[in-house]
């Protein structure tokens, strides 16, 4: 199962009733954050959360809005006893743009680490967890996230007992281990069939629609995208400052054939996107304005 919250569906600058961009996602004890605007803390403790199991930080780029968050979260996990290492993500720059914010957050005791990349696309694999991260078009460098959790095949007796593998090793087997006796080999992939389907969330914000979306998007459970602007006026300015329209999410989200989209990332003019969704779900059906703290618990689906 995979949590997902929006913690913060703001774009540019707070407000009272919508922090900055920030996403959370938790899996297997751990929690995977992408982008860390201001308001973060404030939106993790409302929704309950907790910052302990937070091992992985990604960034899609270094405007204010997506990072000036991470200063005072570090310095919270600082002073909460954490001495895990942190792992930190992003495009090129990342470690001259963590380290000059470090100057208010010096000391702390746990290691963080940095990889940057550059490129067109980047995966990671994190174990449990796959993470792609693929370049967008912003007025700078900027990258959306695919965060994809697989699923083995389903054990095979039959072809278990075909390769005469001993009954106390299928369930290590079906785990993923190799085992060695004796000179002979048995590997997962002799018990287990095809893989199944697993758990997919795109997530993309500053940018123009491109291509790479909505490859990346395809086939996702939730495609979570921004919606800058609405009002037929701010096409212009969308283009001029290289963000997205609600309806151009909303055609990325429809040719990608997604689960669902939740539209985030709000310009602070646009005071109630609700009032779109109506002329957006005859695009997309499925649209849905995201929310401060809203949430989703995706579960894998049998086919």
């Amino acid at each position: 199962m995979l949590d997902v919250c929006l913690l913060g569906t703001g774009g540019m600058m707070p407000l009272p009733y919508r922090w900055l961009t920030s996403l959370m996602l938790r899996i297997n004890g751990s929690s995977i954050l992408i982008d860390c605007g201001e308001g973060t803390q404030i939106a993790v403790r409302e929704k309950g959360w907790s910052f302990k199991p937070i091992d992985l930080i990604c960034f899609t780029h270094y405007h204010g809005d997506h990072i000036s968050g991470l200063p005072g979260l570090l310095l919270t996990m600082g002073n909460s006893d954490r001495t895990e290492p942190l792992t930190l993500i992003g495009p090129r720059g990342l470690e001259r743009v963590v380290n000059s914010l470090r100057v208010i957050a010096p000391d702390l005791p746990f290691e963080i680490r940095m990889i940057e990349f550059s490129g067109a696309e980047q995966t990671f694999d994190r174990g449990d967890v796959l993470i792609d991260a693929f370049k967008v078009n912003h007025n700078v460098t900027c990258y959306g996230y695919s965060i994809r959790v697989p699923r083995v095949g389903k054990f095979d007796v039959d072809r278990a007992i075909g390769h005469g593998i001993p009954k106390p090793y299928w369930g290590r087997l079906q785990s993923g281990e190799t085992i060695e006796e004796n000179g002979t080999v048995w590997t997962p992939d002799m018990v287990l069939g095809p893989d199944r389907r697993g758990i997919k969330v795109t997530y993309t914000t500053d940018t123009r629609p491109t291509e790479s979306i909505a490859r990346h998007a395809a086939g996702s459970d939730l495609l979570i995208c921004e919606g800058m602007y609405a009002e037929p006026d701010k096409v212009a300015k969308a283009k001029g400052y290289k963000h997205m329209m609600m309806r151009e999410a909303a055609a990325i989200a429809r040719d990608a054939d997604a689960g669902q989209l939740w539209l985030t990332h709000f310009s602070p003019s646009v005071n109630h996107p609700e009032q779109y969704l109506d002329e957006l779900r005859q695009i997309f059906p499925r649209t849905y304005v995201g929310k401060d703290g809203k949430t989703a618990e995706l579960d894998f689906i049998d086919e």
